[in-house]
């Protein structure tokens, strides 16, 4: 179940409020004249939203290259670095 506090709480019970979203990992949703207003939650959870949502992107970019053939199969990528390697010089 949702935690839901009217937007007083964030002055009068901000620690409350932290305690539970870093307890529970859960945001708490924050109302304003009794309409949805705010979601608060920790840093860390954010941050994990964020990182899925940047590798949610990059997959939907990944596949959006296969669809539209836009991708190098590994044999190519092998072929590349094989040769790029080979036009290296050795130390001595």
């Amino acid at each position: 179940m949702p935690e839901i506090r009217k937007s007083a709480d964030l002055r009068n019970k901000y620690g409350e409020i932290s305690d539970f979203c870093h307890r529970y990992r859960e945001p708490v949703f924050i109302t304003k004249n009794g309409q949805g207003d705010l979601a608060v939650m920790s840093i860390e959870v954010y941050e994990e939203l964020a990182s899925r949502y940047k590798l949610y992107e990059a997959i939907h970019t990944g596949l959006d290259q296969i669809k539209n053939g836009e991708v190098i199969f590994e044999q190519e990528i092998m072929k590349k670095i094989k040769k790029y390697a080979g036009k290296q010089t050795t130390p001595r």
